[in-house]
């Protein structure tokens, strides 16, 4: 909810009234506002916990003190696995609760309090998608850091680079599921549902611990699957660990076919909860 301190502290993203008008001046005002808008969120504990503190903390449980953490697997080991999966988590929490924050905002006329400033609507969805980008990176970085301080290995640096990469991939399309939750159902707790909902989905997209059987086949139908066997590529290079059946293997096309069809779901979802919502204006 926006608060006062909050319509006061848009006095450092505006400048001078002229500021537009200045080479680099729209450019500047969205970077100071990302600024001060990441800073707000890394400064908010239910942020900083769920985002950051509790990824690092599920990867030392599942990674760090598992007794197979030191065990091959494809170009690393088990922890590097439980670290690609659980930053992974961080990062399409943190995309979703930033994304439906965004809406609620606007729901909320935090919008026209910014256009008290020099900040453009277009302005404000730029600065908030790097500010859903930075918190992304967050968990990535910190859970990355982890891995490498206890045991997480592979086979060479560059795994580490683009692992992380895909991960920032992966986890693009669950803006827009925060954005429909947000639009659908126009409240905080919708938003605070959608983020809860992720574990429920992190499990049955096979990110906490490899699933076998008729789990695994449903698994390959769900949101997060796609994203968790990209983000796994540099290390397994399509390989799935079934631990009833022994190794399979995933396509690519049927990996990436998977993050396309649920981007265009949460697409179509986000498009619904925008015509419903100008629906009842």
């Amino acid at each position: 909810m926006t608060s006062t301190a909050d319509l006061s502290s848009t006095s450092d993203l505006t400048g001078t009234a002229t500021a537009r008008h200045r080479p680099g001046g729209t450019a500047g005002i969205i970077a100071r506002y990302a600024g001060w808008d990441l800073r707000r969120n890394i400064r908010m504990f239910e942020s900083t916990f769920f985002i950051i503190m509790l990824p690092a903390a599920l990867y030392l449980v599942f990674g760090a003190m598992s007794g197979f953490g030191d065990l091959p697997v494809g170009h690393g080991n088990v922890a590097a696995y439980s670290m690609v999966s659980i930053a992974l988590y961080g990062a399409v929490t943190a995309m979703t609760a930033i994304a439906g924050s965004a809406a609620i905002e606007r729901q909320r006329g935090w919008g026209r309090q910014l256009g008290l400033t020099n900040l453009s609507g277009a302005g404000y969805l730029t600065g908030k998608t790097l500010v859903g980008l930075g918190m992304a990176v967050l968990p990535i970085v910190v859970v990355f850091v982890v891995g490498a301080v206890t045991g997480a290995r592979f086979d060479q640096p560059w795994r580490w680079g683009l692992s992380g990469a895909l991960i920032l991939l992966g986890a693009l399309p669950f803006a827009l599921y925060g954005l429909a939750a947000a639009l659908l159902f126009r409240s905080e707790a919708a938003i605070s549902a959608a983020s809860g909902l992720m574990v429920v989905l992190a499990f049955f997209g096979n990110l906490f611990v490899p699933l076998s059987g008729v789990l695994l086949d449903i698994a390959r139908f769900t949101p997060l699957y796609g994203s968790a066997a990209l983000a796994r590529w540099p290390m397994l290079g399509g390989e799935v660990i079934d631990v009833g059946a022994g190794a399979q293997h995933d396509p690519l096309w049927w990996v990436l076919a998977n993050v396309v069809t649920w981007t265009v779901i949460f697409g179509l979802l986000c498009a619904g909860g925008a015509r419903r919502r100008t629906g009842r204006a």
